[in-house]
């Protein structure tokens, strides 16, 4: 294609910028609910059982944040739409702080579930990127931001003791110190949308032009359905949710695994560390390579990588660390390519006037898919084993490329074509 190389205008790359430094300030509170949330659930119930429940409520409040911020889009514009998503996950972690200092369960579950729209908001981000970036660099748009969000996923983590300590200081429980972190990186998050998305801005204000409201005919459940009808769409959603499974299923069970088998948890940091630098920092390049051989053949890349992780993972030593290390790292990029190319392809695969509708149904399958991975993984291995599992995966992912293949033989191969 003549515009692979087309570089994006000054407002395009200044709005690009904003938008991934928005998703790399507000990633550093995607820790509190992954984290914290569990910990919380446990220490205020004395139970095992309730670990999951904090983190089940902020999946599903990120998927219908996603519904909520995709819908507002037409009418109130990328950027104001996603600085809510912002401050309603803002408004979660201050919630849970109060939970944690009153020791109330239910306002724990609460805050966790507006929690998720912070989630939300840093997900769809991508989206917004990859229509600012627009046709002609669609990919690279929405792996620069993708890749930003590995600054708060990687960093985040670590300030677990540190924000703890705050916490003891201002005498706060010590797990309620991420959720001190997630309140002023969603709400700095929120503030730089509004600003990039205000034309009385001077310099920032251009990109209102990008991210402001857009009229966009009205969008019926009919229209939708026959817009997703296109195969394209539709494998654009199952690799989204099967990628996301795959991944979910396997990181759900591999700490337990780790520790289990006398690894200490510096160590498996380190090697969960691994798995998250191979999640977010091929972005860049996996977003190249959806511009320029096509988003469908980089998804498809991805979901052979994630079969021959879970080959690999079968077949080595699973006490060893370095082997491990080797499998989830695979994990990771594959994921890394399944989303970036599963992203791009459903942006193209719909109209202008469907896409953020598509994008919201995007971000909920792949929250499904995380909600029943780990139940599913822990199953899985009570019934049979962790080779049983990775085995399972790489069949899910050889099963969607194969239905990816047979729903996109045309357009895979203009894709080759044009590259």
């Amino acid at each position: 294609m003549s515009n692979h190389g087309k570089k994006p205008d000054r407002t395009r790359r200044g709005t690009l910028i904003v938008l991934a430094v928005a998703t790399a300030i507000g990633s550093m509170g995607l820790a509190a609910g992954g984290t914290s949330g569990a910990l919380l659930g446990v220490e205020m119930t004395g139970s095992e059982a309730a670990a999951g429940l904090p983190l089940g409520l902020l999946v599903a409040g990120s998927a219908a944040a996603a519904l909520l911020v995709s819908r507002r889009t037409d009418s109130a514009g990328r950027g104001r739409s996603l600085g809510l998503g912002y401050v309603l996950g803002a408004a979660g972690a201050a919630l849970v702080v109060v939970a944690a200092a009153a020791s109330s369960l239910l306002l724990l579950l609460l805050g966790s579930t507006l929690l998720g729209a912070g989630n939300a908001a840093i997900f769809l981000t991508r989206y917004a990127a990859a229509e600012v970036g627009g046709e002609a660099m669609r990919g690279r748009a929405l792996g620069a931001v993708l890749f930003a969000t590995a600054f708060g996923a990687v960093v985040s983590p670590s300030l677990l003791g540190p924000s703890g300590n705050l916490a003891a200081i201002i005498g706060l429980p010590s797990l309620a110190g991420l959720y001190l972190v997630a309140i002023p990186c969603f709400a700095v998050s929120a503030l730089l949308l509004a600003t990039v998305s205000n034309p009385k801005v001077p310099l920032l204000g251009r990109g209102a032009a990008l991210l402001g409201p857009r009229e966009r005919p009205q969008v019926t459940r009919r229209g939708l359905a026959t817009g997703l009808g296109a195969p394209s769409a539709r494998a654009a959603l199952v690799i989204l949710a099967a990628t996301n499974l795959v991944m979910v299923a396997v990181m759900a069970i591999a700490p337990v695994h780790l520790t289990a088998h006398g690894h200490g948890l510096g160590l498996v940091g380190f090697i969960i560390g691994v798995h998250v630098t191979g999640m977010f920092a091929p972005s860049p390049l996996s977003g190249w390579m959806a511009d320029r051989v096509g988003p469908t053949p980089v998804a498809a890349s991805g979901l052979l990588l994630l079969a021959a992780a879970g080959v690999a993972g079968a077949l080595v030593d699973q006490d060893g660390a370095a082997w491990i290390t080797a499998v989830l790292m695979m994990l990771g990029i594959g994921w890394n390519l399944g989303v970036v190319g599963g992203s791009t392809l459903l942006a193209a695969s719909v109209s202008p006037s469907l896409r953020p509708h598509a994008e919201g149904l995007g971000e909920v399958a792949m929250g499904l898919a995380a909600g029943a991975g780990a139940p599913i993984a822990g199953l899985i291995v009570a019934l049979g084993s962790l080779t049983v599992l990775l085995l399972a995966g790489a069949a899910t992912a050889m099963l969607t490329f194969t239905f990816v293949h047979l729903k996109t033989q045309s357009s895979w191969r203009n894709d080759a074509k044009s590259g």
